[in-house]
């Protein structure tokens, strides 16, 4: 098996780059002779091939049919795998608030006198200012309108109201204590791509701004009632500054929770005042004999409206209560003022805007909650909106 000097640069050559057939084609040779041919030359064995190998059109409509299986499945399974992630982190996330709530104080409000009169404890909520937020008259029919401005007037007259309604119901009950709790959501902040559009200012001129306007609602309560008043203070999910809600430390990441530590200290000096400003989610304040655990709301599903709030709200009262029971859950967040017999969700000082609207929400106007525990038949009684407008 003599080849000349040309042919075996050729087969050199193309070794490796050309299949021992196409080799043989230019060297006269059969395809065996070169793999041969290489083989005692010490040439590594080649897998070149440049067959091709055809398959028909029915073939190709199976196998394609085969892989958009597998890609839906995958794309199945991975949805699957993001579910499951979430449920556990939703889990672990339920686990330590558990965990806070077993160990959570309870802040008591005691009968002042014997059950032989009619003692009762006022509570008021106010929550949902979203104070920089803008609503345009144009973009809801008419129905509402919002800025600082009206913002300001709105919580003044919350106060206002709200002293008014104590001295009516203090004809008919002894009131010693007001509860006025603060829910969360004063500062709109930019959870919403959109609000650093729509906010008439930024979120530290918003903590300022909101600090200045509770403060002075705060002295007017002390200035116009001899009351003691206990404030929960709850931040809210729009005032943190992370893109996304970090369960073990929420409180440390919301501008309302420093919001509420400086009121609490601006306010220090006033004994017949107490700030409950916690680090978890809840609070919880007895008032005579009467449990009740504040928080804002966010940690309670909407479930697209099936059913109102309700539904989810039950649900999860009903899991909190195996960890810590209560008698009254108080929240806000869902801008609906309702009485649901074991809990009171409070409205909304901004009122309906284009959120609202574009959700389906019911309509409602500006207000917030306002109602009594009484201390002999320990239950709420009295349950009444304050307004917010003229």
């Amino acid at each position: 098996m003599k080849l000349s000097k040309a042919e075996n640069e050729i087969i050199r050559k193309n070794w490796g780059h050309k299949s021992y057939a196409e080799i043989g084609k230019l060297v006269g040779r059969t395809a065996d002779n070169v793999r041969k041919l290489g083989r005692h030359r010490g040439y590594p064995a080649t897998k070149f091939s440049l067959k091709k190998k055809t398959v028909s059109t029915e073939f190709e409509i199976k196998r394609d049919i085969v892989l958009q299986q597998l890609k839906s499945e995958n794309k199945r399974a991975q949805e699957k795998y993001k579910l499951v992630a979430q449920e556990l982190k939703e889990a672990k996330a339920m686990n330590g608030i558990f965990d806070v709530l077993r160990s959570a104080k309870i802040l008591q409000i005691k009968s002042v006198r014997s059950g032989l009169i009619k003692e009762a404890t006022a509570v008021a909520l106010l929550s949902d200012t979203h104070l920089a937020e803008t609503v345009h008259i144009e973009n809801v029919n008419g129905k509402n309108q919002y800025d600082r401005k009206i913002a300001k007037a709105r919580i003044e007259m919350f106060f206002v109201n709200l002293v008014k309604l104590i001295n009516i119901f203090s004809k008919e009950s002894q009131i010693n204590n007001l509860v006025l709790a603060l829910l969360g959501d004063f500062i709109n902040g930019q959870l919403r791509e959109e609000a650093m559009e729509n906010n008439s200012i930024q979120p530290m001129d918003e903590y300022l701004e909101a600090k200045s306007i509770l403060s002075a609602g705060i002295r007017y309560l002390i200035d116009n009632t001899d009351l003691n008043i206990v404030i929960p203070c709850h931040s809210g999910n729009h005032a943190r500054i992370t893109k996304k809600i970090n369960v073990s430390t929420e409180a440390s990441n919301s501008l309302e929770y420093v919001l509420y530590r400086s009121l609490a200290d601006d306010f220090k000096h006033i004994e017949r005042l107490t700030f409950q400003v916690p680090r978890s989610y809840h609070s919880f304040v007895d008032v005579g004999g009467v449990t009740i655990r504040f928080h804002h709301g966010h940690y309670m599903k909407y479930l697209g409206g099936v059913g109102g709030i309700y539904i989810s709200v039950n649900k999860a009262i009903a899991q909190w209560n195996k960890v810590k029971r209560a008698d009254l859950d108080v929240f806000a967040h869902f801008h609906q003022l309702r009485d649901g017999g074991n809990f009171v969700c409070n409205g909304s000082v901004i009122g309906w805007n284009e959120y609202a609207n574009s959700i389906k929400a019911d309509f409602e106007k500006p207000q917030q909650a306002f109602f009594l525990i009484d201390h002999r038949r320990k239950q709420k009684t009295v349950m009444a909106p304050i307004f917010l407008q003229k």
